[in-house]
């Protein structure tokens, strides 16, 4: 059990923002006697990792809430999948045919994949089997479900009921020719089975009913059981009203959306649950991620590279400042949580609650010893042309002989993980340098510094010959410029690992061939 003077002392954001919810809700949480987190999401594409990570943070509050609060807990993962397709994505076969079911609901919509019925079980589908390899606990929900079973249907009704408030939060922040046409209400063409955007000339609450003006011609629907979907922040906000829904993160571009939302739940007589803005997620050329271009490193392509853990773990860090998220980073955020599983061992109470990988972990943060870095793992299947988890396990074991894979579960999986990305990833952009006769003089003179090191020699040992055979080569003013003259031509890469480490676990005699072979 935490002590409460540590709870009450960390900024850890999970912990920090499940107070606030606490102190925001607290009479309307005691009164239903359970905590509602919802996550949203749109089937118009095929879910991207900001999804997940939508999910995996607000896992993240639910694990800092089991620690302040004894209250059952529900996250419902929420699919907007009676939207109209408004767009074919860039990223899906069959173009032509979701051409041709533009503006239907998602869940009309043929499945491009040939799949599921529809596109949009095809993407809730997939949604689901991510998160479930997450092992996430959450409630999933379907737009198209609910509505068409009529469980918004009092809902709607009070929305109908408070219609010309609604508009009066709405309308001042559309342009002129948008007002004329708005609408909360969106009717299902019973013709074309298409969601209209289109006016409204006449309702009527009592019965549940509008007439909608279709292109001059009458269309007059009940607005229940699925025959009328709603405009997304109206939608939003009736959502949040009927599910009770206590917690909500979103993206920053949907600020404005979460502000009227929030007018429109006051209007309604219910509190709008406590939020949490984060920064958008960012491919390799700064480009927010989109689910119609598929930009951006995928989830399957993450989970093909690392492990959940390290994606949970850059998912936890900053969600504040935007994350540029493309496959490049992938070891870099290996090489954190390993570093932060390690400096668990020594931490105390109030800085494992400050550590990523507690809430990583839900609290059980993993005890194993690290052989080495994902980094230098790298280097190694580039050094040892190990093309199988076997073979790079037979040349690990080779200078670490005391080690077993059945004690090292991290490192087994980091050892398969490495061989496919440096195959993928790194092998393709490799840029070896071809040094001039001063650095190749340089690179001699290390090669014989070597010839007086042996094995047996501690990895600091080592790594001093080294800067000292660099100070001896005119790299005394910038010791930096020499790391990386190694770096360059012996791995094909700016930077690299810490050279003394890595000679005494590949050998002295072995790094003398391979700096000897890149030089030649």
């Amino acid at each position: 059990m935490i002590k409460k003077e540590n709870l009450d002392k960390t900024n850890a954001w999970p912990i920090v923002e499940a107070k606030k919810m606490l102190r925001e809700r607290k009479s309307l949480i005691e009164k239903k006697g359970k905590i509602t987190l919802q996550t949203g999401y749109g089937p118009s594409g095929l879910p991207h990792i900001g999804t997940f990570g939508e999910v995996a943070r607000t896992s993240m509050m639910v694990n800092a809430l089991k620690c302040l609060t004894d209250l059952p807990t529900e996250i419902i993962t929420f699919s907007d999948d009676m939207d109209g397709l408004r767009k074919v994505p860039d990223n899906v076969p069959n173009q032509d045919l979701l051409k041709n079911n533009l503006n239907k609901p998602l869940t009309q919509v043929p499945d491009p994949f040939e799949k599921f019925n529809s596109f949009g079980e095809h993407n809730n589908e997939k949604l689901k089997s991510f998160l479930d390899s997450f092992n996430f606990n959450y409630n999933f929900k379907s737009s198209t479900e609910l509505y068409k079973a009529g469980y918004f249907n009092e809902t709607l009704k009070l929305i109908l009921e408070n219609y010309e408030g609604i508009m009066e939060i709405i309308l001042p922040t559309l342009g002129q020719e948008r007002q004329k046409t708005y609408s909360p209400f969106l009717p299902i063409c019973p013709d074309t089975g298409k969601v209209l955007e289109i006016p409204v000339i006449e309702f009527d609450k009592k019965n549940s009913k509008i007439i909608f003006d279709n292109n001059g011609k009458k269309l007059e629907t009940n607005i229940l059981d699925g025959a009328c979907k709603l405009q997304w922040k109206v939608d939003w906000a009736m959502r949040w009203y009927a599910l009770d829904i206590d917690f909500e993160m979103y993206g920053k571009d949907l600020i404005e959306s979460a502000i009227l939302s929030t007018k429109i739940i006051k209007l309604l007589g219910k509190k709008n649950p406590s939020g949490f803005a984060y920064e958008l997620f960012l491919d390799e050329k700064g480009e927010k991620i989109s689910k119609s271009k598929g930009n951006g490193i995928t989830i399957e392509q993450w989970l093909e590279y690392a492990s959940p853990e390290s994606l949970s773990l850059y998912m936890y860090q900053n969600p504040k400042r935007a994350k540029k998220l493309y496959k490049e980073i992938v070891p870099k955020a290996v090489d954190e949580y390993l570093d932060f599983i390690e400096k668990a061992k020594n931490q105390n109470e109030l800085q494992i609650l400050m550590n990523p990988v507690w809430h990583v972990h839900n609290g059980m943060i993993p005890k194993e010893n690290m052989i080495m870095s994902f980094s230098m793992l790298l280097n190694l299947v580039e050094t040892s042309n190990a093309d199988t988890k076997e073979l790079l396990w037979k040349f690990v074991k080779k200078y670490k002989k005391d080690i077993n894979e059945t004690e090292h579960p991290i490192f087994d999986n980091l050892v398969g993980y490495a061989i496919k990305y440096f195959n993928d990833v790194i092998k393709s952009q490799k840029k070896y340098k071809k040094p001039n006769e001063a650095e190749s003089n340089a690179l001699r003179a290390l090669i014989s510094k070597l010839d007086n090191c042996n094995d047996d020699m501690k990895p600091e040992d080592i790594q001093t010959e080294i800067y000292s055979t660099g100070k001896e080569n005119g790299y005394a003013e910038n010791l930096r410029d020499w790391f990386k003259l190694i770096y360059e031509v012996v791995f094909g890469v700016e930077n690299g690992p810490r050279m003394g480490f890595f000679i005494s676990f590949f050998g002295v005699n072995e790094t003398k061939e391979l700096i000897k072979s890149k030089i030649e």
